[in-house]
């Protein structure tokens, strides 16, 4: 369930809807963080889409400050 989410997210950044964009990760947080930890390396990459969701978003809406 948490790529449907991801791609949700993803979709509703393509669509310019970084509030429903926001609402998704905080959703995508939630489920993140109350799965018991897997020895297969599964939460590692999840965690790092994650963050990549995030600087995804914040880019998107702050985008004078990449010139920085």
């Amino acid at each position: 369930m948490s790529d449907k989410i991801l791609i949700a997210f993803h979709h509703a950044c393509d669509q310019a809807d970084y509030d429903v964009a926001q609402h998704l990760l905080q959703v995508l947080e939630m489920m993140l963080t109350r799965r018991p930890q897997t020895p297969d390396g599964t939460r590692r990459r999840n965690m790092e889409s994650l963050v990549a969701a995030h600087e995804r978003l914040w880019h998107l809406r702050h985008p004078d400050d990449e010139d920085r």
